[in-house]
């Protein structure tokens, strides 16, 4: 571990503008750099250069104004424009999964001849953002030795790992628990630690492949937790336990704390279930056996069949029901439907022949078409006429709904809480039938204090 050193400012290029890389680039400007980012999709291109903002990010719009405004912040489509001059490139593209799990590397090779092409014979600091397998690093590296005017000199290589949640990435860009480098060169990740001066985070400076393994462990260890509580949560319901108060006491404990230990559906979005299943896919390509990770996946998707189960279960079937969805994204203050839990479990009742009318206050466009087709125009009029109510996704708007008004509109009484998220006390008072992952009716002889 070390401590940040000081930097001027610098020119960055950055490549790719979707989650990751348009928050890198803008917070970058921020902290006095110039930067300039670098998209393929040209439409993306010109609306980011006027400030419109494709991503829904608390506080990325005006942070992307801030840049624009102070001339520290520009987009193009060529990496000519950008990587000449450039001190530093970051690569933040996708890494999708392939069928067999493993992290997709085609537009990191692709974006990395892109630079290679356009260096004129520079050796900038290339900083790789994008979640990928251990060992891309140098792979990155081999790539861009075609072009260096030098064969003899080395390319410059850095892992410099995300941490940023959806929904809070612009305060975690400036907030960060840790900052972790990896690189050959310690004057490369000094130079690269010298980008984030000003900011507070613990600085973790290692080896690449120390480093690209960091982020998988994190996320891994993550879903591990979110698994493991719903697999407790389901044995509560069997056993008559209240999840909820079994959270409490024992995320009390330092060594375990509350974070991720929250029942629902399951996890998903573009980075837990991508990354547990690359971790895997690596284990087995060495042959080092992961059960654990193996457990984690099957829990995880046994969270969304488990959920149509019970409401099968309490509505005897679910042929010609029509059931309200509350949030389609996997999380809420975000716009993506990736990997959602919700768009798992729409599916599965519309292929028991429900009619679903589901509202999402970002609308995600993301979400598959039989999904989109049935967005509502608020969350009172998904429910209208419906005979169960299914809160999907932990959108706070959601408790804002007065549930008397809810339960007024609607034809039948089943709500089914998937993310844990609504008031017991207040849905059963109302005339609720209320369902949820791991409560159970509460005993009036069960208390908590805090002494």
């Amino acid at each position: 571990m070390s401590t940040l050193m000081d930097s001027s400012a610098a020119n960055v290029a950055v490549i790719g503008c979707g989650h990751v890389g348009l928050v890198q680039a803008a917070g970058l400007a921020e902290l006095g750099h110039r930067v300039t980012g670098v998209d393929l999709n040209d439409d993306l291109v010109k609306r980011l250069g006027t400030g419109e903002v494709h991503i829904h990010e608390p506080g990325l719009p005006e942070l992307v104004s801030s840049g624009l405004a102070s001339g520290n912040l520009t987009f193009t489509t060529a990496y000519e424009a950008a990587v000449p001059e450039a001190d530093f490139i970051f690569l933040a593209v996708d890494t999708p999964s392939t069928m067999g799990g493993a992290a997709d590397l085609r537009n990191i090779r692709a974006a990395t001849r892109s630079i290679a092409g356009s260096l004129n014979g520079k050796n900038p600091i290339v900083v790789n953002k994008s979640t990928s397998p251990i060992g891309t690093g140098e792979t990155i590296g081999s790539i861009l030795r075609s072009g260096l005017l030098d064969a003899n000199r080395l390319p410059r290589i850095v892992s410099n790992p995300e941490f940023l949640r959806q929904g809070r990435a612009v305060h975690d860009f400036f907030n960060p628990d840790r900052i972790v480098i990896g690189g050959r060169s310690p004057e490369d990740t000094q130079e690269v630690a010298g980008l984030y001066t000003g900011l507070s985070g613990t600085l973790i400076i290692t080896d690449l492949r120390t480093a690209e393994m960091i982020k998988y462990v994190a996320n891994s260890f993550l879903a591990t937790r979110v698994s493991f509580i719903n697999e407790i949560a389901r044995l509560c319901e069997y056993l008559n336990v209240e999840i909820d108060e079994v959270v409490s006491g024992v995320g009390l404990d330092p060594r375990i704390g509350p974070h991720f230990l929250n029942p629902g559906i399951g996890f998903g979005g573009s980075c837990l279930p991508k990354d547990v299943a690359a971790l895997r896919y690596m284990g087995e390509t060495f042959g080092v056996s992961t059960p654990v990770l193996s457990a984690v996946q099957g829990v995880n998707q046994a969270q969304r069949t488990s959920a149509v189960r019970r409401l099968r279960a309490r509505m005897g079937t679910l042929e010609d029901k029509v059931i309200a969805v509350w949030g389609v994204t996997f999380k809420a203050e975000t716009e993506d439907a990736r990997e959602s839990p919700a768009v798992d479990v729409i599916s599965l009742l519309q292929n028991e022949g429900a009619t679903i009318r589901a509202f999402d206050p970002a609308a995600p466009a993301s979400a598959p078409e039989h999904v989109r087709r049935t967005y509502a125009s608020s969350a009172l009029e998904a429910a209208r006429g419906a005979d169960a109510l299914a809160v999907l996704t932990d959108w706070p708007e959601f408790r804002r709904v007065p549930l008397v008004q809810v339960k007024s509109v609607m034809e039948g009484s089943i709500l089914f809480d998937g993310r844990n998220l609504l008031s017991r006390a207040e849905a059963e008072a109302v005339g609720f039938a209320y369902l949820a992952v791991g409560r159970v009716a509460r005993s009036p002889n069960r208390r908590r204090t805090d002494a």
